[in-house]
């Protein structure tokens, strides 16, 4: 009797505790998952509710993250700031005489004493400072017949210059400045830039003070141009106009890497960006020559080459390579050997000639002393000639 009411105890107890589960769980569902699922930090308040995993599991996976991309360049002014203090503007004069028109009434007495008169003529250019002595490139066409030369300084000093030594046949001039605490531009290489590479150019365009333009080298190596003698020049579409005129183009590092030298004439329809400067790698071997010997040294044998012709190349019989000769000097080292107007030259020092720009440039490349083999034909006829290089002459600089 004792074990049944034990018995029906236990029963009543537990329909009730499930009564009381069942209600419970009704009134409070998310105590049903409580273990299984909780979060493993508290939401923010206000926050929406986290997703179940369910949720999460139905929801599309995120796309990766895009690679780091490098960071372009924004501004060029700490490339300016390294540069720009060494570019200096140059204000030159000279004293023009010329005749003046005779009154009309003087002409009639016949013979009558002429009169002249004088006038100043000034132009403006650019020029770097490339060392701490006062060294400034610039052209030579900024000083020609220069009787005075004023430089003023980015930070406004103002001093007369004078002249060290000129070379026209790359249009360059070296000039000297007395001042202390001095600027310096850093010298790059002309060797390594590439087209498309970014340049800047800073100078004095028509008396504007300093300013600066932005392109890229739009090729290198150009010539025969008409310029100079000795044409390399780097072609860049960063704006050169009057007064740029041996100024700076610095590449995107700050560094000097040519001189601004000209501009295709830019008339109603013709072409624009289209600009020149000399390869710092030709100033600095101009520069050294004249600081060490007034001048630049050059090779020379005497005559002067020019390309063929495709009438020319058909008439001779050569299919391409060499030059001809179309004037030579008397009592000049190739004239002595044997060369004459109207010879094709094929080689010089075992290596072939390729163009009269080429020829020139490795001529000039030679010291004076040295021997050379002359490879060419005339009437027909090879030759082999050998020659003693001597030194050029050194062409008459333009004076008052």
């Amino acid at each position: 009797m004792l074990n049944i009411r034990v018995l029906s105890f236990l029963l009543r107890a537990v329909v009730l505790g499930l009564a009381v589960a069942f209600l419970v769980v009704w009134w409070k569902p998310t105590l049903l998952g409580a273990h299984t699922a909780a979060p493993a930090t508290a939401p923010a308040p206000g926050a929406a509710p986290a997703p179940t995993a369910a949720a999460r599991s139905l929801s599309p996976t995120p796309a990766a993250a895009p690679a780091a991309q490098p960071v372009v360049m924004q501004s060029f002014a700490d490339s300016v700031a390294r540069a720009a203090p060494a570019v200096v503007n140059i204000y030159t004069a000279r004293v023009v005489r010329e005749r003046t028109q005779a009154p009309p009434l003087n002409q009639l007495f016949g013979d009558y004493w002429p009169s002249y008169r004088q006038r100043v003529e000034r132009s403006l250019g650019s020029g770097v400072i490339v060392d701490a002595m006062g060294t400034i490139i610039t052209n030579q066409h900024v000083i020609a017949g220069a009787d005075s030369i004023r430089v003023q300084l980015a930070d406004g000093r103002i001093a007369d210059a004078t002249i060290v030594g000129q070379d026209p046949d790359t249009d360059l001039a070296i000039l000297d400045l007395e001042i202390g605490d001095l600027p310096i531009m850093p010298m790059g290489r002309s060797d390594t830039l590439r087209v498309g590479d970014i340049v800047l150019a800073i100078g004095n365009p028509y008396g504007l003070s300093q300013t600066v333009t932005q392109g890229i080298v739009s090729a290198t190596g150009r010539g025969q141009l008409g310029l100079a003698t000795f044409e390399n020049f780097i072609q860049t579409d960063a704006a050169i106009n009057l007064g740029n005129s041996g100024g700076a183009l610095i590449d995107a590092h700050g560094d000097l890497v040519g001189i601004n030298t000209a501009v295709l004439n830019r008339t109603y329809g013709g072409p624009e960006g289209i600009g020149f400067a000399i390869p710092v790698n030709l100033v600095r071997g101009v520069m050294e020559q004249i600081l060490l010997n007034g001048h630049v040294v050059r090779g020379w044998l005497g005559f002067v080459p020019q390309d063929l012709t495709d009438e020319q190349s058909a008439q001779i019989g050569t299919a391409g390579g060499g030059v001809t000769v179309v004037n030579i000097m008397v009592k000049s080292p190739a004239y002595d050997a044997g060369v004459r107007p109207g010879d094709l030259i094929t080689a010089l020092g075992g290596e072939p000639v390729h163009s009269a720009q080429d020829l020139v440039a490795r001529v000039s490349s030679l010291k004076p002393g040295a021997e050379v083999e002359l490879e060419g034909r005339h009437a027909r006829q090879t030759y082999k000639l050998k020659l003693t290089v001597l030194e050029r002459p050194t062409r008459p600089v333009q004076t008052r």
